[in-house]
């Protein structure tokens, strides 16, 4: 039978590719073809979750999944009635890829390989016909006017129509289809987020979202590697404020609890120019009076153990002496020579230690943004533009961001799904 639908796909990422292969399988007669602008689909996949991909989250529960997303969260409630995580282990079970769960919820290939799930991201989309097209991007899209000015006749067959838009290509060629789907991320640099504003659509400006903090700060020089099971992260004179394990790096420090505030935090860091204080408590299950009041049990139960060879608290013994010299007290003292002044200073270092943030980078190679196409504008029941008839999103290229642990690929899937199934006229019920 031949194709009736005209289905183009521009962005080869996690969204763009199973928008693709929902499509094509919900219609075996569409065209479906995807434009990556390089020569490397899928280069995100590869190279998340330390090259193992963090492909989703063992939260299956909606309303405690959406609470993972700084921004979106609201919309995607609808979406994860849908599909979810769940709906997400199912495909990549059925395409012969299982997925593991961590102790934190994450979940991986069981191969620890990010090569498994693009490599079935890639077979899938050739089992369906997709016509893939990498160093291809798009310039410009020129559409049907805006919803309200055109109203076509239901009367009239698909296949007598015209191509929606027309895709001027970076190669000097053209392109048209009836149903666009934007899933090109959302950078600065994004096509799909100019060609959206060129199709009528509002951009609320990208900004970083999940990045290290730059610290110089005697405290960490020099400890690059430590971890800290639990604290808690804040921004003084903010609401931010996040739990999780910390790591200590070369040129700062990361973490969950890093990058969990940062996501938060997205707009309101870049407003400060990433430079603030964080404050850090490294003994959660302290105040500064309890902790004060177990050391000074401590200083008793103690008195001749020296003060470096062991941590009451269980905190890394390379972070622990750091922390005794910020509170000016030596390694080799002993517990009992500890004044009441030194005592509290040392507390207060633990429980709320400050330190002055003067810059970010990325999570490793990984990069997710906040800001992207206006949420209001999008039908999340089908990812179409309200604005823009046959236009439609999926990904970062949306105003949507989570907190690390899986979260931005889940809402890729799922996007990426509903916005498939609804391109071949097809439809998700809850």
């Amino acid at each position: 039978m031949a194709s009736t639908r005209q289905v183009v796909i521009v962005g080869g990422g996690a969204a763009g590719f199973f928008a693709a292969i929902a499509c094509a399988e919900a219609d075996p007669t569409a065209k479906v073809t995807l434009l990556e602008a390089t020569a490397n689909p899928l280069a995100k996949v590869r190279v998340s979750g330390g090259g193992r991909c963090n492909v989703t989250h063992a939260c299956f529960e909606t309303r405690e999944l959406v609470k993972r997303y700084p921004r979106g969260g609201r919309e995607l409630l609808g979406a994860f009635h849908r599909w979810q995580p769940r709906d997400t282990v199912e495909w990549f079970a059925a395409r012969g890829v299982e997925l593991k769960t961590e102790s934190d919820g994450r979940m991986f290939p069981v191969t620890d390989d990010s090569a498994t799930i693009a490599d079935c991201l890639l077979q899938a989309a050739k089992n369906a016909g997709v016509e893939v097209r990498t160093t291809c991007g798009v310039r410009a899209v020129t559409g049907r006017p805006p919803r309200g000015e055109c109203q076509l006749s239901v009367d009239i067959p698909r296949e007598t129509l015209a191509p929606f838009f027309s895709l001027t290509l970076t190669d000097g060629g053209t392109l048209g289809c009836d149903r666009l789907l934007l899933a090109t991320g959302g950078g600065r640099g994004s096509a799909g987020l100019t060609i959206a504003q060129s199709l009528g659509h509002t951009i609320e400006p990208p900004v970083p979202s999940l990045f290290t903090f730059h610290i110089d700060d005697p405290r960490v020089v020099g400890i690059s590697g430590v971890t800290v099971t639990d604290v808690v992260t804040t921004v003084p004179g903010t609401k931010l404020r996040e739990t999780g394990p910390l790591l200590v790096t070369h040129w700062g420090m990361s973490g969950p609890a890093i990058l969990k505030l940062s996501a938060w935090g997205a707009r309101e860091l870049a407003a400060r120019n990433y430079e603030f204080t964080l404050g850090v408590n490294f003994a959660p299950g302290h105040t500064r009076e309890s902790l004060l009041k177990e050391l000074g049990a401590v200083r008793i139960s103690n008195p001749k153990k020296q003060l470096g060879t062991w941590c009451p608290i269980g905190l890394p013994a390379r972070l622990w002496e750091k922390l005794l010299e910020a509170a000016k007290l030596s390694p080799t003292a002993v517990w009992t020579g500890v004044s009441n002044e030194a005592l509290g200073v040392l507390v207060s270092q633990v429980t709320a230690a400050e330190f002055r943030v003067v810059g970010k980078s990325m999570n490793k190679e990984e990069f997710v943004t906040c800001g992207g196409v206006r949420l209001s504008e999008v039908d999340f029941k089908t990812m179409e533009s309200r604005i823009c008839p046959g236009l439609h999103f999926a990904g970062e290229v949306l105003d949507i961001d989570g907190v690390t642990g899986g979260f931005n690929f889940q809402a890729a899937w799922t996007t990426g799904f509903l916005a498939g199934a609804a391109m071949a006229g097809s439809t998700c019920q809850p």
